[in-house]
């Protein structure tokens, strides 16, 4: 490992370097080694970047930056593709929030289909996680969508009996989330996260597959069969493109529909007039897209790392309990102008779930209108690196612009 002033790079045998932006932040030796892997592919261009927040995925190592020249590997982008977060700063103040916020959240849950419980308005039957009557917001969006999806369904045809239209408009499982937040002046921030759902998973899974499949009929040898790739040139490389790229669409309209419903379900509780958007951020964190990088048009995998130009708004959520960032952009070239996408886990959900206790949940999330039960353990606060310390590994790639606290908080 060599330093840099802001960096250290992981020297690869065989591969590109790694520029890793991780001091004061711990890195376990698993990830170095995927990353390692993922850098001596023959088609990286360059470096490959690492984030403060990086850690072992699956594929490719969450929190990295991937630029390849020819090829694209499906796993590295993975089967979350598009997810991102949006969040929208309103002219309602802290002192214009009710002292119980218990009938906002409940209110939120009722407006936004998430997690998988069919007791949810909004959900029917097997298909959880859809609209019973999908609202106006979701037909508009979908036929936007939709004809750009039958072309990419006469392709691949397994892909039209999936949770399309269903999932738009809704959160998903896991780590997906629904917060309001305060900022530093105390103005209220509506925030959430999620991706390209049910049928995102499904471009994703195909592709992965087809890659593989490929490697074995041309007989290449990969240090780790998720590192399968796509040559550009071929019909699946060209295909895996156009799906991709209608995913992150599908996401990014998703994240749009859920804002409007969130934002309908405040109305009803808090009966002021506000004003939503005064600031307003939609950026993806698990994604590819081409874009020009020391003097050549480079494809651009971000596995967990959000695009920081200069002067490019992006935001980088805590875990519960903890402080979320709107940030701007730092243009760094060596990062391929980018940043980290949040906290990055120190711990796997299973070893979360066996270490701490619900009692251990209660404290963590004090102050912070959310579940508290055993079913959300696994995304307590000490499950996650230290936001303040993954903020300032990155300080030359991003500034603050605001620090928010979350005071309500939907998860998936």
């Amino acid at each position: 490992m060599t330093k840099h002033e802001h960096y250290d790079v992981l020297n690869v045998e065989g591969g590109r370097p790694v520029k890793m932006w991780t001091r004061g932040v711990p890195v376990e030796e698993e990830a170095k080694r995927q990353l390692a892997n993922t850098a001596r592919m023959p088609f990286i261009y360059k470096h490959m970047a690492a984030m403060p927040d990086v850690h072992l995925g699956k594929g490719s190592t969450i929190g990295s930056v991937i630029p390849t020249l020819g090829a694209v590997i499906p796993a590295a982008v993975g089967v979350d593709i598009g997810c991102g977060m949006m969040a929208a700063k309103t002219t309602l103040s802290a002192n214009d929030l009710p002292d119980n916020l218990g009938p906002l959240r409940s209110a939120i849950e009722r407006s936004v289909p998430h997690g998988m419980s069919p007791k949810t308005r909004g959900f029917k039957g097997r298909d959880k996680g859809s609209w019973d009557t999908p609202p106006q917001a979701v037909d508009q969006a979908w036929m936007a969508l939709k004809d750009e999806f039958d072309v990419i369904c006469l392709k691949t045809p397994k892909l039209k009996n999936t949770n399309n239209y269903k999932h738009l408009g809704t959160l998903g499982t896991g780590n997906h989330f629904i917060e309001i937040c305060l900022d530093e002046q105390g103005f209220v921030w509506f925030m959430l996260h999620s991706g390209s759902r049910g049928v995102g998973n499904a471009i994703g899974s195909h592709f992965i597959e087809v890659a593989k499949q490929d490697m074995r009929t041309h007989f290449i040898n990969l240090p780790d069969q998720d590192l399968a790739y796509l040559p550009e040139g071929t019909q699946h490389y060209d295909d895996y493109v156009e799906a991709v790229g209608w995913a992150q669409k599908f996401a990014r309209m998703n994240r749009e529909v859920m804002m409007q419903n969130l934002i309908a379900a405040v109305r009803t509780v808090i009966k002021k007039p506000f004003e939503t958007h005064v600031e307003a951020v939609n950026c993806h964190h698990n994604y590819v897209q081409k874009e020009h990088h020391f003097g050549k048009d480079v494809l651009v995998t971000r596995k967990g790392a959000v695009s920081a130009r200069e002067g490019e708004l992006g935001i980088i959520p805590g875990s519960m309990g903890a402080k979320s960032y709107i940030v701007r952009g730092k243009g760094n070239p060596e990062s391929f102008h980018s940043c980290s996408h949040g906290a990055g886990r120190t711990m796997s959900r299973t070893e979360a779930k066996r270490r701490f206790s619900v009692d251990d949940q209660v404290r963590a999330t004090e102050g912070v209108e959310c579940r508290k039960d055993a079913d959300v353990i696994d995304e307590i606060p000490m499950a996650y690196k230290d936001i303040d310390a993954v903020m300032q590994a990155q300080s030359d790639l991003v500034e603050v612009v605001h620090v928010l606290k979350q005071v309500v908080c939907v998860k998936g």
